[in-house]
C-alpha cells in the first residue's frame, strides 16, 4: 500500500504570516524551544498574538531559564499543536525580551495573574519571537471527515489523499 499523501503548498510573505497566526492563535499554546544548538530545552508556554508583521508574543518571567537561554542564543523553535482540528505548525525565528510596559500593558491578561504580582510586577518581561521559516500541516475537511478517510485507508488497504495540506512557511 502507498502511504497517502497531502497536497503540498509553500507559502511565503503575507499568506505566511496569516498561516502562522491562524494556527498558532487557534492553538494557543505551544512548545517553545530554546538552546536548540545544543541540549534543546522545551516547555508549554501561552501565546499572547500573532501580530501583523508574523511576530509572536509571550510573556515570561525575567529570571527564568528560559530568558537565560535567550540571552545566550536568541533562536528558538515553536511548536505548535491544535488537535482537535488536525493542525500543527513549526516555527523557527529569533526571540528578543523586553520589559517595556507598554508591551506589558497590550499583553497583560488575567491569566498572567497565576504567574505575576499583578501588571506591575517587576519580574514581568515579554518575549518576541521573530519567525524565519517553518512548517504547517493542516486538515481541508472537518476531522470526523479526515478521520473516516483514513479508517477507510487502513481497512481497505488502500492509498488515498488524507485530507490535509502541508507546506514550507518563508517569513
Amino acid at each position: 500500500m502507498a502511504n497517502a499523501q497531502s497536497p503540498h503548498e509553500d507559502l511565503s510573505g503575507k499568506t505566511a504570516i496569516e498561516k502562522i497566526k491562524e494556527i498558532a492563535e487557534s492553538a494557543g499554546t505551544c512548545f517553545f524551544s530554546t538552546n536548540v544548538n545544543n541540549e534543546t530545552k522545551s516547555r508549554p508556554m501561552a501565546l499572547q498574538e500573532v501580530d501583523e508583521q508574523g511576530n509572536l508574543w509571550f510573556l515570561s518571567d525575567v529570571n527564568s531559564d528560559k530568558n537565560q537561554d535567550i540571552k545566550n542564543d536568541s533562536h528558538v523553535e515553536l511548536y505548535f499543536m491544535n488537535n482537535s482540528k488536525y493542525e500543527y505548525i513549526f516555527i523557527k525565528g529569533k526571540a528578543s525580551i523586553s520589559q517595556d510596559k507598554a508591551l506589558i500593558e497590550k499583553y497583560w491578561t488575567n491569566f498572567a495573574n497565576a504567574w505575576f504580582d499583578g501588571k506591575d510586577d517587576p519580574s514581568i518581561s515579554v518575549i518576541k519571537v521573530s519567525p524565519n521559516d517553518g512548517y504547517y500541516y493542516e486538515t481541508k475537511e472537518n476531522k470526523l471527515i479526515a478521520m473516516s478517510k483514513m479508517i477507510f485507508a487502513a481497512v481497505t488497504g488502500s492509498s488515498i489523499e488524507d485530507g490535509g495540506v502541508e507546506g514550507k512557511l518563508d517569513v
